[in-house]
């Protein structure tokens, strides 16, 4: 009996230890300021000032989204500056915001009562501050999101929502142009990108939307057929010296690009990189850079540039949608739009189409990474499509290193 006893008493101290989170259970408390880091440096946080560049675009929509009050059914955002959860204190340009806790917030008042930001951060510096306990909260490149890890930083993960994919610019016609599009889709190493490039924080693409989103995506082939690629540049009569650009700011967009040139030729195919002026401004300015880099006496002339594509939501229609949008400028696909009650094989076979015509080659899907202090609490990742909860964090006093 007593050792009976004795066993049950075992079971239930092991049933209560196991019961216990890592952090005990704390009441949310108001208070304190979050400190914020950004790489990039917001200029305006007016919605209709267009930004220099897609990562100033990125900190500017997050930034708006915790000023204003909500967005409405066009995308855009309704109410006053200072009607979302927090109010502007200061403001310098490109550099410092302090933002306070808006006491009258529609949702309620947020937890802390004020957000630090300094703007125009490098990567470096934004994970060297993580780690001396400098800054609570700060994007971190995927591909430095393992280091950040092994250096004691905490990390929080998304599900892989933005696609890197080389676009061929509209113009190039023919059979021949075709196979040459054909051949280098073939002969990129999108393992040894992820495995490599991105430390392994990723995943090939094959298609343009995720396997957790579409559920196709397997039917979309992602291996490296460098013996096929050599085989179709060998049946090339003439293949032409073809340039492929990339953002001049991003270091993981210029190390893909240079990969992707010792593939090409390795199987044969001349190709060259180069730096690119970073697409900004309105949608008719893009449109304009990118119908001037296809002229082969501009100094910027390229036949293709990588792209990064975000998904504005988790569902596949509504990305796909969105994808279109912005490749269709680009690469001249004209595929009618996705009906928002458009089915998963209306889905697919859309997506189907615009892998088939070569103008588009998927090759990497990346998570969005981000680093958080120990005294944060409540962070929920957010979803492809949302916006950084901020409002809805709390800091604990009581545990910092």
């Amino acid at each position: 009996m007593k050792l009976r006893l004795c066993l049950y008493l075992a079971a239930i101290s092991a049933v209560l230890v196991a019961a216990v989170p890592s952090h005990t259970a704390r009441r949310p408390r108001y208070g304190s300021t979050l400190r914020v880091e950004l790489g990039a440096s917001v200029t305006s946080l007016d919605p209709a000032v267009a930004a220099a560049n897609p990562e100033e675009a990125n900190a500017k929509a997050e930034l708006d989204a915790l000023l204003y009050d909500h967005r409405g059914d066009d995308g855009a955002f309704v109410g006053g500056v200072g009607s979302g959860a927090f109010r502007v204190s200061e403001w310098e340009a490109g550099k410092r915001a302090v933002l306070f806790a808006n006491e009258h917030y529609r949702e309620g008042r947020p937890f802390v009562d004020s957000v630090e930001i300094q703007m125009g951060r490098s990567a470096h510096d934004r994970v060297l501050d993580l780690e001396l306990n400098k800054t609570d909260f700060a994007q971190i490149p995927a591909e430095q999101a393992r280091q950040a890890a092994d250096h004691g930083v905490r990390v929080s993960t998304s599900q892989p929502n933005e696609l890197l994919a080389l676009v061929f610019l509209r113009g190039g016609s023919g059979i021949e142009t075709a196979r040459v599009r054909e051949a280098i889709a073939r002969c990129i190493d999108r393992t040894a990108i992820v495995n490599f490039i991105l430390q392994k924080e990723g995943e090939p693409a094959g298609g343009l939307l995720p396997q957790w989103s579409s559920g196709t995506a397997f039917l979309f082939s992602t291996e490296t057929a460098a013996r096929g690629a050599k085989e179709i540049q060998s049946q090339i009569s003439t293949s032409p010296k073809l340039v492929l650009g990339y953002d001049s700011a991003d270091t993981l967009e210029q190390a893909v690009a240079e990969r992707i040139v010792v593939n090409a030729k390795e199987a044969g195919i001349s190709l060259v990189s180069r730096a690119m002026p970073a697409p900004g401004g309105t949608s008719a300015m893009r449109e304009r850079q990118a119908e001037n880099s296809k002229q082969r006496g501009d100094p910027n002339h390229v036949d293709a540039r990588l792209t990064r594509l975000r998904m504005p939501s988790p569902l596949p229609n509504v990305s796909l949608a969105a994808f279109i949008d912005k490749l269709g400028p680009m690469a001249g696909i004209v595929d009618s739009p996705l009906p928002e009650s458009a089915s998963p094989e209306d889905v697919y076979y859309c997506e189907r189409s615009i892998m088939n015509s070569g103008l588009v080659v998927p090759i990497v899907w990346m998570p969005q990474v981000y680093g958080i202090s120990a005294r944060v609490r409540d962070w929920k990742q957010p979803a492809a499509g949302e916006t950084w909860p901020l409002a809805d964090v709390w800091l604990d006093s009581t545990d910092a290193r």
